[in-house]
């Protein structure tokens, strides 16, 4: 009864979502209050429904219902109920009802949380976000019904959760990510409802603006969390870079990137109003062309969810009507949107606009490199692999291009500024961090290391920018403290955020660099020494988990003789689907990272493949995108967004009017 209870929740919620993407919009066209009226109460009830949805899925895996399909596949009466809940999104069709919760949970924010918006306006963004929410909800209610029963012929127990996905990283790892991917339906909602008006302007810019920092910060946590699982979940001590499902979020980070730095020129100067709704459209069109490369089948990867076609289809003809109907628009409406503000080369706008490209290019860069071999096999020119050296060659270089812009950036002053200037505020910066970064690998043994040096040199470059940045608005203020608290959320959101790329940087490079890797053949009373640090295996034993046996490793790790730390990693089978998986053990610190993980049995002398890892500065990756993604936050607290809504208002109240007597 209760999945039945929650089907029927999911179509009304459909329903719902139909009278919410036309009633509202219909409203604005024909300037009727009423219909406008329903938009905020249509997107609660889509909420409604949906939570009552996804609460009942979740009562289904819970209580261990394996008459429901998707329960029997992706659930056993031995796995934790932490790992049941989290199982309700470790397959196709619960992922999915997740996607469309979340679209309703910001569908309602929107609603609740922008009163101050003209009701013309809001009833405009409501309702194309209702479009795309009537999009998913058919495609969870015709194609991946998360409901479907297995009568009669239920089995007695499930399969089991992928034990993959039986870890803590997944249960958060998810949420997060469809948090940024379907946030980015805000910022387009906005830009459409923009593009309806006919008016964009910096209000406009100022309302779009927050949404899109929590999208792109939640996108990255999202994404530093997949990083992370892959790195002491699979058992090769590395992380997922440029797999193809990866780049699949990757690349509308990238664009929503570029957009948040369009949006702060868009609201400060009134500038690239045509970039930025055209990186809106952008940034949502690869959300869902990610989702249709996750559950079309046509790539495989440990993330992919489904391999039917039918519903790849379905999907890649729906981002063919967002997609192709958004470029219509904005092409009839493109003349009217235009900047007409006018800006010197030697400028901040110069240097974000060299931002934007920059951005837009690394991710079609991306995106060519993943549709690549799949347009070669749809042509039927044989199979093609593009990996780490292609992107590595062109991606790397691009950044290495944007690292000193974005140093001079904040240093450089609106509408007009000197190279002169420049020279006078950077001379002495630029010196010093050279200084350091050739310096500082010759403390490192073995050969110089240059690519070390590079990063260094960058990340030192951005670092010391934004200080001297910080020097410089503070210095005529009565104290230290009085300047750096009369400072914004929003520029303290940006200097973490740019800190935060500076740790990755280093993260990235010295990781990769200095990393030092032993596969070895090992057994008990053996030892082994990397990086100064003596691996000494004792034995193996056996343990027990709670849907799992395991034989575990036991090693203690010593440093000039004495004991640093003991690990234990583990090599588990699980009872329900037999599977067995390695599960690595890591010492995690600041500096370094000292990771053991077991690889199968070798001989019969209780010998075991085993693999032993040094990885410094690893943790300074995911350190700096959490730091980019906590600046990403901050920028919302700025009061500027609240202080400024009366204005906003009219101007906004202004065209909407317009729009809705065009």
């Amino acid at each position: 009864m209760i999945p039945e209870l929650g089907h029927f929740a999911l179509i009304l919620a459909l329903c719902l979502s139909v009278l919410l993407c036309t009633v509202p919009l219909w409203g604005s066209w024909r300037r009727n209050v009423t219909a406008m009226a329903l938009a905020p109460n249509l997107a609660i009830g889509v909420l409604v429904f949906t939570s009552l949805s996804f609460a009942c899925l979740t009562w289904a895996f819970l209580q261990d219902d394996f008459s429901v399909e998707v329960v029997a596949n992706n659930s056993n009466s031995l796995l934790p109920w932490y790992y049941k809940f989290s199982a309700v999104w470790g397959n196709h069709e619960g992922s999915l009802l997740l996607w469309v919760w979340i679209l309703a949970l910001w569908t309602f924010a929107v609603a609740v949380f922008s009163p101050q918006l003209p009701l013309v306006m809001l009833s405009r963004v409501l309702a194309v976000m209702g479009f795309v929410g009537v999009g998913f909800l058919a495609f969870s209610l015709l194609t991946s019904n998360p409901f479907a029963r297995l009568l009669p012929g239920t089995p007695a127990d499930g399969q089991d959760l992928n034990p993959l996905l039986q870890d803590f990283g997944l249960i958060i790892h998810p949420p997060l990510l469809y948090m940024g991917y379907v946030g980015f339906s805000v910022a387009f909602a906005f830009a459409i409802a923009a593009l309806l008006g006919g008016r964009l302007d910096a209000a406009w810019a100022r309302w779009s603006r927050p949404w899109t920092n929590v999208a792109w910060a939640f996108l990255t946590l999202g994404i530093m969390l997949g990083s992370w699982w892959a790195y002491y979940e699979l058992g090769w001590g590395g992380w997922w870079f440029w797999d193809p499902v990866e780049n699949a979020s990757f690349m509308p980070w990238l664009a929503g990137t570029a957009l948040v730095h369009s949006l702060a020129a868009t609201e400060k100067r009134g500038l690239f109003k045509s970039w930025t709704v055209l990186l809106a459209i952008f940034a949502f069109s690869l959300s869902l062309l990610g989702t249709f490369l996750v559950r079309s089948g046509v790539l495989t990867s440990v993330h992919a969810f489904a391999t039917d076609p039918a519903r790849g289809m379905f999907i890649l003809v729906f981002l063919g009507i967002v997609t192709g109907g958004s470029l219509v628009l904005y092409a009839l409406r493109a003349p009217a949107v235009a900047s007409r503000v006018s800006f010197a080369w030697i400028s901040r706008e110069s240097l974000l606009l060299v931002n934007n490209v920059v951005f837009l290019v690394a991710t079609l860069t991306v995106l060519f490199g993943t549709l690549f071999p799949l347009l070669m096999d749809a042509l039927g020119q044989g199979k093609y692999s593009v990996g780490p050296p292609y992107f590595n060659a062109v991606f790397i270089p691009l950044m290495a291009l944007l690292v000193p812009f974005m140093t001079v950036g904040p240093l450089s002053r609106w509408k007009r500024d000197s190279t002169r200037r420049w020279k006078a505020e950077l001379l002495v910066p630029a010196l010093v961090t050279l200084g350091c970064a050739l310096t500082l690998p010759l403390f490192h043994e073995g050969d110089y290391n240059l690519w070390v040096a590079l990063a260094v040199l960058f990340a030192g470059w951005l670092v010391v920018g934004l200080l001297r940045d910080i020097a410089n608005r503070v210095r005529h203020s009565a104290s230290i403290g009085a300047g750096l608290a009369r400072l914004t959320p929003s520029y303290w959101g940006m200097v973490v955020a740019h800190v935060g790329f500076a740790a990755t940087i280093i993260g990235v490079v010295l990781t990769s660099q200095y990393n030092i890797e032993h596969d070895l053949k090992m057994s008990p009373g053996d030892s082994d020494t990397l990086a100064g640090y003596e691996f000494r295996f004792i034995d193996v034993r056996t343990v027990q988990g709670p849907n799992f046996v395991a034989d575990e490793a036991r090693f203690v790790v010593y440093r000039d003789g004495r004991e640093v730390v003991r690990l234990a990693p583990q090599k588990r089978r699980y009872l329900a689907s037999g599977s067995v998986m390695t599960e690595a053990s890591i010492d995690a610190g600041i500096f370094r990272d000292l990771f053991v993980a077991m690889g199968e049995p070798v001989g019969t002398a209780g010998a075991w493949a085993i693999r032993l890892h040094y990885k410094p500065f690893v943790r300074w990756m995911w350190a700096g995108a959490l730091l980019m993604a906590v600046g990403g936050f901050l920028t919302v607290a700025d009061k500027r967004y609240r202080r400024q809504r009366s204005a906003a208002r009219d101007i906004l109240r202004q065209g909407g009017v317009r729009g809705a007597q065009a």
